[in-house]
């Protein structure tokens, strides 16, 4: 028997032991003296490193996205999170932004439960910058939805992210990504421009969640408000009306204790959708068309004129459907009637007749996107009537609506002072009812009877006063 077996070794059909034995230990030693070559396909592990030489990346389990070190002009080098089943390269996630390796020497590996990269002086260049207490054994993965996360690695601790690369965009927001704050945790999540197209470091865009008065987001750049989505509504966010028509995406917004975020979900698992503001600030959204292998942008914000924050002054409605695009509101007049009608119409609106509190009243402007909301006082426990009343009673209150226009409209919002950046839409929008002196309403209704006899009663256009 032995006979045979050894006729059948020499001839090739079993396998030669001591051939075996060779490459076992051939592998042995290659995996410890090169340890670069041997990362799993999604993960990392605390004996595992990646490195700009081995030009190895980490992939998700599905092959969707793709994590290892690139540069993109000049010799700055970045780790970096792109698709992999896409045929244009198109970054996500970029964890050293703002701190670049200067040369192709540069690790990623697991150190003291972190993630660190380090160049080649073992600087620590970035880090996830975890404390307290070190756990043994930490994982690194990659995961589907492009989330790199940091957890424990045995079973049991595969759902506790110690650390996740969606607590910290850069320029872009993935289905399953939120925006907001995470109050439990102390996070602000934001979405922040590149500096150019070939500059991944920090630019001078940001699109932000602010929690004052009602949630709403604004386009920021140095500080200074670029453009908003108008407050929450209860449905969508009041100035980005298409929220409702997009059938393959469904969003979700949460309001509690333990956060206040904006996150969508795509409902096609084989189609990639993202957000990204872009190098000019614009925030856009895309949708990738497999067929014409390329990015289609559905939609984007700030899209016309009205949407610029503030671009009409206080007391003041921009519509895309007048000319000039600002208007006055009734009851007030331009500041310098020369500056309006030579076209700037970027100044300010002024009373015609002054409050007298205890008998103004409220005129209702229909279909608007309502004033921001960051100085407003909100009450979301009363009704519209009781908010009337509310404001009618504060000799400083400008403006009122309802905080949630579901069923009806429930809660409220009064405006204190001046308010700006409101504009009117064709259809939809919410009513806004602005304090006048009962004076106003006097010469209104003579204008409305006009109207109505000059036109024999034909026809007329409904207007709202309320007393």
């Amino acid at each position: 028997m032995r006979v045979v077996e050894r006729d059948r070794e020499m001839r090739g059909e079993l396998p030669n032991k001591h051939h075996s034995y060779t490459f076992f230990v051939f592998l042995f030693f290659f995996l410890i003296l090169f340890p670069d070559l041997s990362i799993s396909v999604n993960t990392l592990s605390a004996t595992e490193s990646l490195t700009i030489s081995s030009n190895k990346t980490i992939v998700s389990p599905g092959g969707v996205f793709e994590l290892g070190f690139f540069r993109i002009l000049g010799d700055s080098w970045y780790l970096g999170i792109w698709y992999k089943k896409i045929s244009q390269r198109t970054y996500v996630w970029v964890a050293n932004r703002d701190t670049p390796l200067s040369n192709p020497i540069g690790i990623l590996k697991i150190s003291n439960a972190n993630l660190v990269i380090l160049d080649n002086s073992d600087t620590h260049v970035w880090s996830t910058n975890l404390t307290g207490a070190v756990r043994s054994s930490v994982v690194a993965e990659l995961l589907d939805n492009g989330n790199f996360v940091l957890r424990g690695s045995k079973i049991n601790e595969s759902d506790e992210f110690l650390w996740q690369s969606f607590d910290f965009p850069t320029d872009t927001l993935l289905p399953q990504m939120k925006l907001g704050r995470d109050h439990k945790r102390g996070l602000n999540r934001f979405v922040t421009s590149w500096k150019s197209s070939f500059d991944p470091s920090s630019g001078s865009f940001m699109f932000k969640l602010e929690t004052l008065g009602l949630p709403e987001f604004f386009g920021f750049t140095s500080f200074l408000e670029v453009y908003r989505s108008g407050p929450w509504d209860g449905l969508r966010f009041s100035g980005i009306l298409e929220m409702q028509q997009w059938d393959d995406i469904i969003y979700n917004f949460t309001e509690n204790r333990e956060e206040v975020a904006y996150t969508f979900r795509v409902t096609d698992h084989n189609s990639y959708s993202r957000l990204t503001i872009n190098t000019v600030g614009r925030l856009e959204g895309f949708t990738w068309e497999p067929t014409q292998q390329e990015w289609n942008m559905f939609w984007f914000m700030p899209k016309d004129t009205c949407d610029l924050y503030g671009i009409c002054g206080p007391y003041a409605y921009c519509d895309m459907s007048t000319s000039p695009t600002c208007n006055c509101i009734k009851g007030f007049q331009p500041l310098s009637p020369q500056d309006w009608a030579s076209g700037d119409v970027t100044g300010r609106c002024r009373r015609k007749t002054q409050l007298t509190c205890g008998e103004d009243r409220f005129f209702r402007l229909m279909n608007m996107k309502i004033p921001a909301t960051t100085a407003a006082i909100v009450d979301k426990r009363i009704g519209l009537k009781e908010c009337e009343e509310k404001c009618k009673t504060h000799c400083n209150c400008t403006a009122y609506a309802n905080s949630d226009i579901r069923n009806g409209g429930s809660g409220c919002i009064i405006w204190i002072g001046e308010f700006r950046d409101i504009r009117n839409y064709a259809a939809d929008g919410q009513d806004l009812f602005v304090r006048l002196a009962a004076a106003e309403f006097g010469e209104f209704l003579l204008l409305v009877l006009d109207r109505i006899t000059s036109e024999n009663i034909k026809r007329s256009r409904s207007y709202s006063i309320y007393i």
